[in-house]
């Protein structure tokens, strides 16, 4: 049986257990009185934070979110930069926070086997993304018109949080060093993305589809 811990068991030392214990076990604890018992801690203490493992799943991700928000604002002139700078940065910041802790990230969006399932533990970060994208990104025509402003705000949000899923699927299947491949993928779809709302030359859109093309087919045939 193990020892009680002697140390103030915080929410940090909570998720710290589950993280050892799924990545070195391969599976979630079988209940949370098995977890407590395993760690030396009472069960009381893991409710304190969370209702459940998957609400703790759910909360880690949305808790790198609040950590990279709070990077960007520590950052100097994040304030000046305009939208698209703002949105890369978030990118190349939360990727960062994500790589240091991958093998955890890539568990729990592994851990299921119907992937709706594993998608269901962004949920609570998909809204606070979307919250953030309103305060960065405009209104790409400025129309007289409630309803198609409205419209037109849900296309662009909604665009960026796809954006986002397609680096974050791009960051997992990244086996490049450092992950330098994803930097690029972050940077042209970001620069494809806003000339495609907001000022449409072709060139940076047949270059991000080039790197796309090169990655996806030009590895295939280098294995020929």
């Amino acid at each position: 049986m193990a020892k009680k811990k002697t140390t103030e068991i915080n929410k940090d030392a909570v998720v710290s257990f589950y993280m050892d214990h799924v990545l070195l076990k391969g599976h979630k604890p079988h209940s949370v009185y098995e977890f407590a018992k395993n760690n030396g801690i009472e069960e009381s203490e893991f409710y304190k934070y969370f209702a459940s493992f998957e609400a703790l799943e759910e909360q880690f991700f949305s808790d790198m979110f609040h950590y990279t928000l709070e990077l960007l604002n520590n950052t100097a002139d994040y304030d000046n930069y305009d939208a698209a700078q703002k949105l890369s940065c978030f990118y190349f910041t939360f990727f960062e926070v994500a790589t240091a802790n991958r093998s955890f990230v890539v568990y729990l969006l592994k851990q299921e086997k119907m992937p709706l399932k594993n998608l269901m533990k962004l949920k609570q970060l998909r809204k606070e993304f979307l919250s953030y994208v309103k305060t960065v990104l405009e209104t790409p025509y400025k129309i007289e018109n409630q309803k198609i402003t409205d419209i037109q705000n849900r296309v662009v949000h909604e665009g960026a949080w796809l954006q986002f899923m397609s680096i974050l699927k791009y960051w997992m299947e990244d086996t490049s060093t450092s992950f330098e491949k994803t930097d690029v993928f972050i940077e042209k779809s970001v620069k494809a993305s806003f000339d495609v709302v907001y000022n449409v030359p072709i060139e940076s859109i047949l270059d991000f589809g080039k790197f796309i093309w090169k990655e996806r087919f030009g590895n295939f045939n280098s294995r020929k």
